[in-house]
């Protein structure tokens, strides 16, 4: 049957049109569902996928190990035990310079204030004049208003403010210092497991993933790709972000920025993050260096070398290292930090991208899912 020229829907396409809004609306209750779970149980995924993530990192290097003849649970003990100690080390090092940086925010800050209040506060300007015509105003229209008669006493309330308490201060800071030691622990034991276990997990997934041959290849077909590419992933950032941390230390440090080796400690971290982390030293160290110079022109310098060090790397070598196969859409990428930031905060910004390259791999291999796959690759 015909309307307009136009053919009528068929039966089977009426019919069809409730089950896909119904899948769609399940899908949409599902994924409300999944970050409901995610958000309420944050501290229980956030200390395993950073394990996962670093046994990842790690496995070849306790796998070079093993083909030493050295078994799992050595290599894996003392590669864990030279990172934390290396760590303690490097802290330990740069702790007087790390303390002189602290210390000299308050100083940043009023001599932030005392360059701003000029521009703020000049007499000539428009806006000033604008303050200066309301306040007239409003005081000749507080003079021609009648006053309302007394009614009785009033009591006066003066709200004081509490004291600083140093004992709270000192016992939520200590609270907070154990949590963060607490799930370093946790970081390192889930990550020690996974690493003396080897492909065990692997070879269970594949074991129960069907019964067929082909969803057997199909799994492991995921895990092969989920592996490669983190693997491939976070060795680049490990290597890029040591390129990134001494390539500032020794640009700063030409320019004569204070505690150049802090900053370059800083930027190396802070890479891992992606977007934000370089637009957070970029920002921080030119603002620190029109501080230290009192000059825009140096703070610019400082901010041009930032960016162009974290451009080289993230638009040039990043990609070439990375290889097309690890590519992503750079909007996707962009989106799915910045939500992944919302949902878990600085951890979420660190996982978000290995997480979103699990996710790809897995969606490029299930035929279902395969358009979300090609909506986050390039």
């Amino acid at each position: 049957m015909e309307t307009n020229g136009e053919e009528a829907p068929t039966e089977s396409e009426v019919d069809r049109f409730p089950v896909v809004v119904r899948s769609v609306a399940l899908a949409v209750i599902a994924v409300c569902a999944a970050l409901w779970l995610l958000d309420w149980a944050a501290e229980v995924f956030i200390p395993v996928l950073l394990g996962l993530m670093f046994s990842y990192a790690l496995t070849p290097i306790v796998d070079r190990l093993q083909s030493w003849h050295i078994p799992r649970v050595i290599g894996a003990t003392v590669l864990l035990a030279s990172i934390i100690g290396g760590t303690v080390a490097t802290m330990y090092s740069m702790e007087d310079d790390a303390n002189a940086l602290i210390e000299s925010l308050p100083d940043t800050a009023q001599k932030i204030r005392e360059a701003l209040r000029p521009q703020v506060r000049t007499p000539d300007s428009a806006i000033a004049n604008m303050q200066e015509a309301a306040t007239q105003i409003a005081q000749a229209a507080a003079e021609t208003t009648p006053k309302p008669p007394a009614s009785g006493a009033v009591t006066r309330v003066q709200i004081e403010t509490p004291r600083f308490d140093i004992k709270a201060h000192l016992w939520s800071g200590t609270l907070g210092l154990v949590a963060l030691l607490g799930q370093a622990m946790v970081v390192s034991f889930v990550t020690f497991f996974l690493l003396v276990s080897g492909d065990t997990f692997r070879r269970k997934m594949a074991k129960i993933a069907g019964p067929t041959f082909k969803t057997k290849r199909i799994t492991v077909e995921a895990l092969d790709e989920i592996t490669g590419q983190i693997k491939r992933y976070l060795l680049v950032q490990l290597f890029l972000s040591v390129l990134v941390g001494v390539a500032t230390w020794l640009a700063f440090m030409w320019i004569g920025l204070a505690h150049a080796g802090v900053w370059g400690v800083l930027s190396g971290v802070l890479n891992l993050i992606p977007y934000f982390g370089a637009i957070a030293v970029t920002g921080g160290s030119a603002l620190l260096g029109f501080v230290q110079f009192g000059q825009l022109e140096t703070a610019l310098i400082v901010a041009g070398a930032s960016l162009v060090i974290h451009g080289i790397v993230g638009h040039v070598l990043m990609p070439w290292l990375t290889g097309r196969a690890s590519s992503m859409n750079p909007v996707v990428v962009f989106v799915g930090v910045l939500a992944w930031g919302w949902l878990w905060g600085i951890w979420g910004l660190l996982l978000g991208m290995p997480i979103m390259l699990a996710i790809k791999a897995v969606c490029d291999r299930v035929e279902d899912l395969k358009p979300i796959g090609e909506l986050l690759g390039e």
